[in-house]
């Protein structure tokens, strides 16, 4: 697209954008390429204002649609309930999310003249910008026009508009749910676990939700995830490969541990009959099992695209694991401070526990409908002591209270105890500092996401860390402003 617009399918199309933050000023960018007639729509004035440059009607009635609607494109946000959709059903409109246009767009000659993209993408509860970020490292080791875009940051019609060939896309389940048509060339879920619960009503929603990246040529699933492995059995593509980290069977990627490869039986080169050597676990990182887990999905995606087997070693080689995800922020008297600040479910804080031999515990925030009995049950053996904050954390506290009554716990409360308190996570560093020894790790693993106390989970990962250089007696590190919400 050369940013002017031209006569197209598009041209006199009234489209209502709902949301008016990065995405969506992707969108209205590439619909008034189009010849779109677009109207902006969002509750935050101010952000709204931001877009004022743009030839659009702005509005924040969320709950409506302007005289002529033929189209909303919705950020995630919006839930099949909201009132927006209630109206988009009322007046026969239909209702997509970015992912959806995307994908139409890239069958538009007039935004991809050498015809769609390429996509290969991932979704699961946890492991998700991991596994895209390791599946973007292979492709480009390979020397593919390459870009991770879609939940991971970079908007799919950037990436498309930017012309690159193959698409690395992360796709949350709210982004499924918008997204009827999409079917990548091949598609993965690596878990499915408890989260969402809230936005999606119940766990057979947000799986359905999920099992939709699972449509195109290639489905591919963890087969250590017995959710995961459900989805994979019932997945409509002509093809389904599993992935586990134990040895694989004939159609599966996975792990021959005693060697320590990982080990392509779903796409082996010609002659391997024991199938082919993709990599070895010292080029994973992060290490340890979601790390492992991440790297075989990635590794999978890529085969089903024909990335050859040096490329994989060479991209997870490139591969440097993100902010907020078990980095070490302090380490003092012996005691380790892990960030992981991005395990915002209670799967993926069993992950983060599971890899400690004895830990103090920062939890709480947005539980989101999740239920965390099961995660205390399976790891109250390892807990020195356990921080709770957050708006949910009665739910943790009751939790500890039936089935770790013996562990010792300090309650810090929602962080709304007015300016005489402005520090929660000061608090509750100090907190864990009083009950942390020697040989132990101080853990943000929090179970929950953000929102209640903090803008996202970088900014709650920034606050811990910071706190944790504070008791430790260390200079404070840099912020992260460039971690997505």
């Amino acid at each position: 697209m050369d940013g002017t617009a031209h006569p197209t399918a598009w041209t006199g199309t009234h489209v209502l954008v709902a949301g008016a933050r990065r995405t969506g000023a992707s969108v209205v960018d590439v619909l008034l390429e189009l010849g779109a007639t677009v109207t902006i729509a969002d509750a935050d004035p101010e952000q709204l204002a931001s877009l004022a440059d743009r030839k659009t009607a702005l509005t924040t009635d969320l709950a409506s649609l302007p005289e002529g609607t033929g189209l909303v494109v919705t950020s995630p946000g919006f839930r099949p309930d909201s009132p927006l959709a209630r109206a988009a059903l009322a007046a026969g409109v239909e209702m997509i999310g970015e992912p959806e246009l995307a994908w139409r767009l890239g069958h538009d000659p007039a935004v991809c003249p050498d015809g769609p993209p390429r996509w290969l993408a991932v979704t699961g509860t946890n492991g998700k910008t991991t596994t895209t970020g390791m599946l973007e490292a292979i492709l480009l080791a390979a020397g593919e026009d390459a870009v991770a875009c879609g939940n991971i940051g970079l908007p799919i019609v950037d990436a498309l508009r930017a012309g690159h060939r193959v698409l690395a896309v992360e796709l949350s389940s709210f982004q499924l749910e918008w997204s009827p048509s999409v079917a990548p060339h091949a598609g993965a879920v690596l878990n499915v676990a408890d989260d969402h619960l809230d936005w999606h009503g119940s766990m057979a929603a947000y799986a359905a939700a999920k099992a939709r990246v699972l449509r195109g040529e290639i489905a591919i699933a963890g087969l250590d995830d017995e959710r995961a492995a459900g989805l994979l059995r019932d997945a409509p593509a002509p093809r389904r490969v599993g992935f586990t980290r134990g040895e694989p069977s004939p159609g599966e990627v996975g792990l021959r541990r005693d060697e320590g490869l990982l080990l392509d039986r779903a796409f082996p080169d010609e002659g391997d009959r024991r199938g082919t050597v993709l990599a070895t676990l010292g080029d994973v990182a992060p290490a340890g099992p979601p790390g492992e887990a991440n790297a075989l999905a990635a590794a999978a995606l890529a085969r089903a695209h024909g990335v050859p087997a040096a490329a994989v070693a060479a991209g997870l080689r490139a591969y440097a694991p993100g902010a907020h995800r078990g980095a070490v922020v302090a380490e003092a008297n012996g005691v380790r401070w892990l960030d992981d600040s991005k395990a915002t479910n209670p799967h993926a804080a069993a992950a983060s526990l599971a890899a400690h031999d004895r830990v103090v515990w920062l939890a709480g925030g947005i539980l989101k409908g999740a239920h965390v009995d099961d995660l205390v049950i399976a790891h109250r053996g390892r807990l020195a002591g356990v921080v709770v904050l957050g708006v949910d954390r009665g739910a943790i506290l009751d939790a500890l209270a039936r089935h770790a009554p013996e562990v010792p716990v300090v309650d810090v409360g929602a962080g709304d105890d007015g300016p005489m308190d402005p520090d929660p996570m000061g608090r509750a560093a100090a907190a864990a500092a009083s009950m942390a020894r020697p040989g132990d790790v101080v853990l943000l693993a929090p179970a929950a996401a953000s929102m209640d106390m903090f803008r996202d989970y970088a900014a709650r990962g920034d606050a811990f860390a910071a706190a944790a250089q504070r008791v430790a007696g260390l200079p404070e590190p840099a912020s992260d402003p460039g971690a997505p919400a």
